[in-house]
């Protein structure tokens, strides 16, 4: 009786710990794991990923058109209520003071970024493009990375492409555990990437 007791405390001991340590040991490195920001530089084009709700993605990409790090922004989006995101997010970017010449709206029907990344590359192929700047949200860097160089290794290549972080409303790495959203936004992309590592 006396070992099964303490194998139980032992257990309350280190569950207890972890709970503890959470928040400053391996849940900010589960936040941080999911970036990958390269920086940006000159490219032919930026190129915006769908699902940004709050235009985060577009205006980054915008701001470097303004810093001299490209000349377009190619704007990706599926359809919502019967307009496409890339639509609504160029009119979002425009209100913000931002000049519609520099946006190329990409509508599509991906429902993926796997499926995304071949509307891009074929997008940015039949253009001629040889570099680009991949802009998405912070937490959807690495994953959307690995899914593009994957995409372009199995096409036998393609443009050279550097990943441009975009900052979240609500993802933090240091603190995405402290919002309902910001813990809805870690798990789903931790699903995501999980998914993608298996092949799903």
């Amino acid at each position: 009786m006396g070992r099964p007791r303490w194998k139980l405390r032992l257990f309350l001991i280190l569950f207890v710990l972890l709970v503890v340590t959470g928040p400053f040991l391996w849940m900010p490195r589960l936040g941080a794991a999911l970036i990958r920001d390269e920086g940006p530089a000159k490219a032919d084009a930026a190129v915006v990923l769908a699902g940004d709700p709050y235009g985060q993605r577009i205006i980054r990409a915008a701001e470097l058109v303004r810093q001299g790090y490209t000349g377009k922004v190619i704007v990706s989006g599926p359809s919502y209520y019967g307009i496409h995101e890339c639509d609504a997010a160029i009119q979002y970017a425009v209100r913000e003071g931002y000049p519609v010449e520099w946006f190329i709206a990409l509508p599509n029907d991906a429902l993926s970024t796997r499926e995304e990344a071949q509307v891009v590359l074929d997008e940015l192929q039949r253009r001629g493009m040889r570099s680009f700047l991949l802009v998405t949200s912070d937490y959807h860097t690495a994953r959307a990375g690995r899914i593009y160089r994957s995409t372009m290794k199995k096409r036998g290549g393609g443009p050279d492409m550097r990943l441009v972080a975009a900052p979240d409303k609500w993802f933090r790495p240091d603190g995405w555990w402290k919002s309902r959203e910001g813990l809805k936004i870690a798990f789903m992309e931790w699903s995501k990437t999980l998914a993608t590592a298996v092949g799903v």
